[in-house]
Order: C-alpha cells, then sequence, then structure tokens
C-alpha cells in the first residue's frame, strides 16, 4: 500500500491546528484586544508552521515552539501599530497648532494636493494597496483576495507605502 507522505503531513498539521488553535487565538486576543487581529495573527503563525515543515522533527515542544512564533507577530503588530499611532499623533498636532482661518483652509487643499500627489508617485501595486487600505477601509485578508496576492505582500506594501509617505512628509 503507497501512503501519500503529503497528505501525511496535511493530516499531522490538521491535528496540530485542532490541538493549539484556540490557545494561539487567545494569546493574540488577549494583546491585539481585538478578535479579526488575532484571527490574523493566529493564521500567520499557522502558515509559519506550514513554511516549515520540513522541520517539525527537529520541534521538541509544539505549544511552545507555537507560543513563541505567536509573542514574535504579536510584537511586530505591536510595532506597527505604535509607528501607526506615531504617525497620527504627528498629523493631529498639525491639525492642531493650525489656526482655522481662510488661510488654514486653503493650506488644508494644498496639504491635500500635496498628499494626493506624494501617493500617485507610489509604485502602482503599492499605490492600489494603500488606497484599498486607508481609503476604502479593506484588511490585509480582504486586500490580498482581491488582488490575488499574499498577506504577507499586503503587509510589506503597506508599510513601505507608511514609510515612503512619511518620509515625503518629512514626519520621521
Amino acid at each position: 500500500m503507497y501512503i501519500n507522505p503529503g497528505r501525511e503531513l496535511e493530516l499531522e498539521f490538521g491535528r496540530i491546528f485542532n490541538e493549539h488553535n484556540q490557545s494561539v487565538y487567545q494569546l493574540a486576543l488577549k494583546v491585539t484586544k481585538s478578535g479579526p487581529q488575532a484571527c490574523d495573527i493566529m493564521q500567520d503563525v499557522f502558515i509559519k508552521l506550514w513554511e516549515t515543515r520540513d522541520q517539525w522533527e527537529e520541534i521538541r515542544n509544539m505549544e511552545a515552539w507555537l507560543h513563541r512564533v505567536t509573542r514574535n507577530r504579536l510584537i511586530d503588530f505591536l510595532r506597527k501599530v505604535a509607528a501607526d499611532q506615531r504617525l497620527q499623533d504627528k498629523l493631529w498636532k498639525r491639525v492642531q497648532d493650525e489656526q482655522p482661518s481662510a488661510e488654514a483652509a486653503l493650506d488644508a487643499k494644498e496639504s491635500a494636493t500635496i498628499l494626493q500627489q506624494i501617493i500617485n508617485e507610489l509604485p502602482p501595486q503599492r499605490k492600489l494597496v494603500y488606497l484599498m487600505s486607508r481609503e476604502q477601509g479593506l484588511n490585509y485578508n480582504e486586500i490580498a483576495e482581491e488582488l490575488s496576492v499574499s498577506k504577507h505582500t499586503v503587509k510589506n506594501q503597506l508599510s513601505l507605502a507608511l514609510r515612503f509617505l512619511q518620509k515625503k512628509l518629512s514626519l520621521e
């Protein structure tokens, strides 16, 4: 009888997922305080597990390994949230510092024009990812599905777009 090694890996992955997905999700939820974010992180953890399937035999304690990967993903998440918050705080401070006047309204319109010009400088896919995230309010999974790319690609493109905007707006 022939045993398909790929099928055995899939079955083992399913067993590991069923045994550990709730603990990974709960750990992510405790930090993110967001069900969708916790799901995204859990998904990332199990994608990482699948990508390292050729090393499973070397993992002595699967639960500890999964929790370490989860903690690493949570650190990445918190860094991103902090960076986004710093950008929002700087923009908000600029808005608060300006006096409401005709001149301020003109400056705001000019700033919006400048921002749009900077956005237009982004490479096409990065610009599309940025607009889908910021203007349409789509999450990583929705954007990835819509564009038929990986969620990791979406994260990278959005991160690069934000860094580019920060640099161009001299907010670093």
